[in-house]
């Protein structure tokens, strides 16, 4: 018997324990057939089915049968841009259009695959191996910084910053409209909508708080540069709070300003949404220094933001 254990970052709280756990077991039909044998403990306490995790417990699963083998890596991922690296952490720049990790329904080339050759743990930091390392996430076809851990104590340390909101986390996002103050602050909880499973929204079952801050960069023409901070980080939080001001974002298939799937802002030359996450700033939980990374916008972005500034 082994045992596997997994702190739940803010980002996955309020998931179901089977799917929290299916990367350690191997699937979700032996995650589930673990909590009914009374292997899988949450912070300590035997779980039931009915377990939803909340963020910060730990979960604790005692794995009786063998553990599948890793998923191979795929040598077709494109090498991480590392911005800081040091012995116990990275901070990479992820493209737009590259996912993360693998998940349901994504079998192709992750971060996770280019990530192989930079983290050398016995075993996967964080203890998943699918997501070894991986500290938050961003959404596909957002570009920009991520944090990974190289071992379990920095993982935990880095997840612990989050969920204290210790770690800054900055976004550049090109929007249509203009918003009615230089600042802001949109404080709604959202979930997994009642209708279509596939997006966020503040009309949800599920609700779970989220606060993002933002502030006026630039209005160019019919749209504004914004700056936007996040004080939680639910899944797709910017997108779904800017839409609901009334700020979609440029190029956004899901919630810009046209139908739900269909490309969008073509006027300014983007097959992407305008959202880039361009600064990372944290305490190293190791050395104690105060360490500021941060990373361009990419040239597809800049160039549809001088479009739009031409558009005045």
């Amino acid at each position: 018997m082994s045992v596997e254990e997994l702190v739940v970052d803010e980002e996955r709280a309020g998931e179901r324990l089977d799917v929290l756990i299916a990367a350690i077991c191997g699937s979700r039909s032996r995650a589930q057939r673990l909590i009914a044998d009374g292997e899988v403990l949450v912070d300590g306490a035997p779980a039931t089915k009915r377990t939803i995790p909340g963020a910060g417990q730990r979960i604790t699963v005692r794995v009786t049968e063998p553990a599948r083998d890793p998923r191979p890596l795929r040598s077709d991922a494109p090498p991480p841009v590392v911005r800081y690296e040091d012995e116990h952490l990275l901070v990479v720049d992820k493209p737009a259009g590259l996912v993360v990790h693998r998940g349901a329904g994504h079998d192709g080339p992750t971060l996770v695959d280019g990530l192989a050759g930079h983290l050398h743990a016995a075993a996967p930091p964080g203890g998943d191996p699918d997501r070894p390392g991986i500290v938050h996430r961003l959404d596909r076809d957002t570009s920009g910084l991520l944090l990974v851990a190289r071992d379990d104590a920095t993982h935990r340390a880095l997840q612990d910053a989050i969920r204290e909101r210790a770690v800054g986390r900055e976004y550049l996002a090109l929007v249509h409209g203009h918003p009615d103050a230089r600042t802001g602050t949109i404080d709604a909880a959202i979930g997994r909508d009642r209708h279509v499973r596939t997006r966020q929204s503040l009309d949800t079952d599920t609700p779970r708080r989220a606060v993002t801050h933002f502030e006026i960069v630039e209005m160019p023409a019919a749209t504004t540069l914004l700056r936007v901070r996040l004080e939680t980080g639910r899944t797709h939080q910017i997108r779904v709070h800017l839409k609901a001001i009334g700020l979609p974002i440029v190029g956004d298939p899901e919630y810009g300003r046209g139908p739900a799937g269909e490309p969008q802002d073509d006027e300014l030359g983007l097959t992407r949404q305008f959202l880039h996450a361009a600064r990372l700033s944290f305490t190293h939980p190791v050395t104690g220094v105060e360490h500021v990374v941060e990373s361009p916008l990419p040239d597809v972005l800049a160039a549809a933001l001088e479009v739009a500034r031409g558009a005045r």
